[in-house]
């Protein structure tokens, strides 16, 4: 048996730096399989639901956003003085859309270097200032202003959403996860829809429609305070130091988003 040690321990020793990474792996693998003693099982799904809830407003406020002008842009026209006008209604419809285009840009460069749920609160802020601006304003280019906003925000939000549902959904759950992203676009749609409809019969109910696009806004900044960070952020090797502090293998685990043999893989990256 003595022999056998002696062995394995002279073909480590041959073992040339190109495959020290893979040596690694599996040492560390070893150590959260040994050292913990539990088992590698897949997480459970609950654990990692509140966080893709929160994540896929800003899906919902996509949708929301893009119908919310459809039932009262006639009431609109008429009292910010733009009635007839339809290349001004094809602006208020089109202008978020213009807005998304510029923060969609800059949506993976906001993501890699300040961090998935800091990105989340940063999309909202255009959208509160946005959509309160259009709920605020007496003329044509307040209002486009406002939508402009919120298009800024909406091109930086669902593609951070996909990315951070994709890094903290445990793997036997994370198509059905990723459905939910469409599910919220589609809610939001109908959404605005269904809020749109008393506006015939309530005047000034369009400032109304912008504000309530607020609330969903602003749980979402608040929400992603308590919202865990994904890993592979946290681990890249550009990532600020700060950010990096009280997380251990053992804080990972605890959130029971990825297995043990996934986290070792991440912490053998990390040393890379």
């Amino acid at each position: 048996m003595w022999g056998r040690q002696g062995e394995a321990s002279v073909t480590y020793k041959r073992v040339s730096s190109r495959d020290n990474t893979k040596v690694d792996m599996e040492e560390s693998s070893a150590l959260f399989q040994n050292g913990m003693g539990q088992e590698i099982t897949n997480p459970s799904w609950k654990l990692s639901l509140p966080h893709i809830i929160v994540a896929t407003i800003s899906s919902f406020l996509f949708g929301y956003h893009l119908g919310v002008v459809n039932e009262p842009l006639e009431t609109i026209a008429l009292d910010l003085g733009f009635s007839g006008n339809t290349l001004a209604e094809g602006l208020v419809v089109s202008t978020c859309l213009g807005g998304a285009f510029i923060g969609s840009l800059f949506s993976g460069w906001i993501a890699d270097g300040i961090g998935r749920r800091r990105a989340f609160q940063l999309c909202a802020l255009p959208m509160i200032i946005g959509a309160s601006v259009s709920a605020t304003t007496k003329s044509l280019e307040g209002m486009l202003i406002g939508r402009f906003l919120v298009g800024t925000g909406m091109g930086v939000g669902p593609p951070v959403a996909s990315l951070y549902v994709t890094e903290v959904s445990p793997a036997f759950v994370r198509g059905t996860y990723g459905s939910f992203i469409q599910l919220a676009t589609c809610l939001g749609l109908m959404g605005a829809l269904f809020i749109g409809i008393p506006v015939k019969a309530i005047i000034g109910w369009w400032r109304i429609c912008f504000w309530i696009a607020t609330v969903p806004a602003g749980i979402l900044a608040f929400a992603m305070m308590f919202c865990a960070e994904s890993p592979h952020w946290l681990y890249k090797p550009f990532t600020w130091l700060p950010q990096r502090q009280g997380v251990t293998p053992l804080y990972l685990q605890v959130l029971g988003f990825y297995s043990l043999a996934t986290l070792a893989g991440f912490f053998t990256i990390a040393k890379c």
